[in-house]
């Protein structure tokens, strides 16, 4: 079964914003401030600045491949296989750990408002939390959606008026203080650490399957959570550290309830600030493992699906979620809960988003080179390949700084993620991917690959992407004959060359069917006007035999003298039936004459650079769908 898209712009945004805020806000702060002291407030900023090459390459590839898993699905399509695999584990991973952080912070805040809780007891809560998100993203992915959209919106309005009243607490002294000593080695360092708060941000791609219109609601989505969250980073962080003294804030445990008590004075209220956003914290965490639980979800269902992990995990219930991949990813994490060490799990988590991000920057570049005439996203990234070229050197930096430890780490598990490739994959997979097309045609070697097959998928998931219905007709243009000239041609010279095509597929005598081209123009032109001053043709004959049916696409650039007149065309399409087939030829004719007035078909079909994009021009234009 496919999973159901449901989710829309306000959902996006409500699992990018609940995605981030979490640890990154509640606890992070005080460990990044021990390290770099108010520069902690530059590190945050610079995370921030640094997550937009991965955002916008992100959102070019999920505007064209909306498909669940993601990075993984991008990475494995681009660069092959084997990077696929490691892309797939680092990203479900990664998206699993931070959940993990967030369901440990749920317990962690439950014990501010209720002290007297064991260790115990505050693991059966995370715990707890992480079964009832489960049973959640199993019920219903849009249930998920809207769940978390309330309880973003309780969030966000909680930390806004933190930042209202605290602003003008605020000391600039205490922030100066904090910023005497400037290390830019701690600076980097605690930016590498940090990143894992806006981690978050990217991880809605694992989801675009689920999103109506993706082009806008993934877009849009997006981007308001990345301003809205990067302002509230900077502005807390900033808050803290002018109410906190260096010390307060380098030991706090809960650096916003400290400052809270620090900011309000009446006890009734000090109280209930406290108690408010100990709550907010709560809410944080929950929102996060919520998102996490539902994205990393998609990366096994995704892999399943390419024969990387047992088919067991792509299962789909009748609800339209992936329950086995939910119920794994949800064992791995409560597995998780009972072995953390904060510190170094950030910086390992971090680091496999810092290696995806240069991948997905990569595959940006890869993708774009081959000029694949079914890659066409929605959003484009600007400054392209500068912006990517920028985000790979900078994530590179980041990672050298993170030190040995986390570092050991990622190369083991990408190991073990390769190994697990060649020993258990390789011989149930046989694609080929888009960088050895790349390298074929910048070696300018004769192309021995076939990217058909990878084609033919994008195109796919193209009318999947558009909603657009597959007939009849639809069957036809994907297998019709494309002529495409760059030569200036007589009508003659263009039927010519159509009789020899047909006589090919249609074993008919091409002198025939020539004639009856000819005999049919000279009776009635076939001439159209679709709303514009160059006319198209539309040539239709009738042929003998039973169940034959085909429509040729035309295009030359240089223009066909189509008559006596000198009348000059660009774009022919021409219609081959026997009589049985009359119906469906005056179908066909309403569909093409659709598609003449659908918007920016004509501007589309004009700038197609190959055959296969023509035909991609005509499976993607708006009209109604073919009853046949």
């Amino acid at each position: 079964m496919e999973l159901k898209k449901s989710l829309k712009t306000y959902d996006v945004f409500s699992l990018a914003a609940g995605a981030m805020i979490s640890s990154g806000l509640f606890i992070l702060p005080s460990v990044a401030y021990k390290e770099a002291g108010s520069w902690a407030i530059l590190s945050y900023f610079l995370a921030g600045i640094l997550m937009i090459p991965a955002l916008i390459s992100q959102l070019e590839l999920a505007t064209a491949l909306p498909k669940a898993g993601g990075t993984y699905f991008y990475i494995e399509r681009i660069l092959g296989s084997s990077s696929g695999m490691a892309a797939g584990f680092a990203n479900w991973f990664s998206i699993a750990l931070k959940s993990a952080l967030a369901l440990v912070g749920i317990g962690f805040f439950a014990n501010l408002i209720f002290p007297n809780l064991t260790p115990f007891q505050l693991k059966l809560i995370s715990a707890g939390a992480c079964v009832l998100f489960s049973l959640i993203n199993i019920f219903s992915a849009e249930s998920a959606g809207h769940s978390q959209g309330i309880l973003v919106v309780v969030l966000l309005i909680i930390l806004t008026q933190f930042v209202l009243v605290g602003y003008r607490e605020a000391d600039l002294n205490l922030i100066v203080q904090g910023a005497q000593v400037f290390d830019w080695g701690s600076i980097i360092s605690v930016t590498g650490m940090v990143f894992i708060s806006y981690g978050g941000l990217t991880k809605v791609a694992s989801v675009a399957e689920e999103v109506k219109d993706p082009g806008k609601s993934l877009v849009r989505g997006s981007f308001i959570a990345f301003l809205i969250v990067q302002s509230l980073y900077v502005l807390i962080v900033t808050i803290i550290s002018g109410v906190l003294s260096g010390e307060e804030f380098s030991l706090s445990l809960a650096p916003l309830s400290d400052a809270a008590q620090k900011i309000f004075t009446n006890p009734i209220i000090k109280w209930t600030e406290v108690i408010l956003l100990s709550l907010a914290a709560i809410i944080a965490f929950i929102t996060t493992a919520n998102a996490g639980i539902m994205a990393a979800s998609r990366v096994p269902l995704a892999m399943s699906r390419d024969k990387m992990l047992p088919k067991v995990m792509g299962r789909v219930s009748k609800r339209g979620t992936p329950v086995n991949s939910i119920l794994f990813t949800s064992i791995f994490i409560l597995i998780l809960i009972f072995a953390l060490d904060l510190k170094d799990l950030a910086k390992i988590a971090s680091l496999f988003m810092l290696l995806l991000f240069i991948l997905v920057n990569i595959s940006v570049i890869v993708i774009r080179k081959t000029n694949m005439s079914n890659y066409r996203p929605t959003f484009k990234s600007p400054f392209f390949p500068l912006l990517q070229i920028i985000g790979v050197i900078f994530y590179t930096v980041l990672i050298l700084n993170m030190g040995i430890k986390p570092i050991i780490t990622a190369i083991i598990f990408l190991f073990v993620s390769v190994l697990w490739y060649y020993i258990f994959v390789n011989k149930h997979v046989n694609r080929t991917s888009a960088l050895v097309y790349m390298i074929e045609r910048v070696a300018k070697k004769e192309i021995l690959t076939s990217m058909e097959d990878l084609e033919e998928e994008l195109l796919g998931i193209l009318l999947e992407r558009d909603e657009v219905k597959e007939d009849r007709f639809s069957n036809i243009i994907r297998q019709s004959i494309v002529l495409d000239f760059n030569k200036e041609l007589n009508r003659d010279e263009l039927f010519s060359e159509i009789s020899k095509e047909v006589s090919k597929r249609w074993s008919i005598d091409a002198d025939k069917f020539m004639k009856k081209l000819n005999i049919r123009e000279n009776d009635s032109e076939t001439l159209v006007y679709p709303g514009v001053a160059v006319p198209h043709a539309i040539p239709h004959v009738i042929v003998e035999g039973e169940n034959i049916f085909d429509i040729l696409l035309v295009r030359d650039k240089n223009g066909i003298i189509w008559n006596d007149e000198g009348t000059i065309v660009h774009t022919v399409f021409c219609l081959i039936g026997s009589k049985d087939e009359r119906d469906f030829h005056l179908k066909a004719l309403m569909s093409i004459a659709q598609i003449l007035q659908s918007p920016g078909f004509i501007e589309d079909w004009e700038n197609a650079e190959t055959p296969e994009e023509l035909r991609t021009v005509m499976l993607l234009a708006k009209r109604r769908f073919l009853e046949v």
